[in-house]
């Protein structure tokens, strides 16, 4: 972590804790994170318990994301949200371009950069996630993958800088256990600002790149230490309020 970049402690809830037990874990983690005033901490409930943990969480530090959106603000779209409808339930961010929206509902580079360029628009605050899986990386092409993916929307978030965030999941280590060593996620994090450098530095100096592969209380504090990454996308530690809050302790104490 930099000192000049608050770090940013996101949990990403994928389909789990809808309705009551989203208000609880939310409560929770509120309460267990309320004095740690030198992060930023961002929970991703499902579209369902967006407007009940938004008013649970009134008054606290912690910001709500959505876990995807539509481009589209309106319109034929069967099954879709749309980012005024983001807005309208109180979310400040969403996550764009995870891995198993790629994987298995078909977003491409194209949707992910078109789905950035109007978070920006609408004033939503975009988390744009880049990974490789286990065969790309087997292969050596971690760093040409993550550019590519990169390349997509860099120019789109250099508009405003620091406004979007962009994590880096490793695919193979996300809910298997396994995550990449400091120095590995060091290196894509490094190549990562190193690109955003070459659109502007003040785009590399300020956007947050947060490392999202089972970051846990385990490996916080070696992953948060290095010097280019600026926090975490977090899945299963997120689901405990406990675990979440023990990272969020840890990026606490580093800041």
């Amino acid at each position: 972590m930099n000192a000049a970049r608050r770090a940013l402690i996101s949990g990403n809830w994928k389909m789990n804790n809808g309705g009551a037990s989203g208000v609880q874990l939310a409560s929770d983690v509120a309460r267990a994170m309320a004095s740690f005033s030198s992060i930023d901490i961002v929970v991703a409930p499902p579209f369902t318990a967006l407007v009940p943990v938004v008013a649970a969480l009134k008054g606290t530090r912690v910001e709500v994301a959505a876990q995807n959106m539509h481009p589209k603000d309106k319109g034929a779209f069967t099954g879709e949200i749309s980012p005024s409808m983001l807005l309208e339930a109180g979310c400040k961010w969403v996550i764009l371009g995870h891995s198993e929206r790629r994987a298995m509902f078909g977003d491409t580079d194209a949707t992910v950069a078109e789905k950035t360029k109007v978070a920006m628009d609408v004033g939503l605050r975009p988390i744009v996630c880049v990974g490789e899986t286990l065969e790309e990386r087997e292969r050596g092409d971690t760093l040409n993958i993550v550019k590519r993916q990169l390349n997509a929307f860099a120019s789109i978030i250099a508009d405003k800088p620091g406004w979007a965030a962009v994590a880096y999941e490793p695919v193979w280590a996300i809910g298997t256990g396994k995550n990449a060593g400091p120095e590995e996620a060091q290196e894509v994090h490094a190549m990562i600002r190193a690109r955003l450098a070459d659109i502007s530095a003040d785009l590399a100096a300020k956007t947050r790149i947060l490392y999202g592969g089972s970051l846990s209380p385990k490996n916080a504090d070696a992953l948060l230490r290095c010097p280019d990454v600026d926090g975490g996308l977090i899945g299963g530690a997120a689901l405990k309020a406990e675990d979440f809050s023990k990272v969020g302790e840890i990026a606490q104490s580093i800041s």
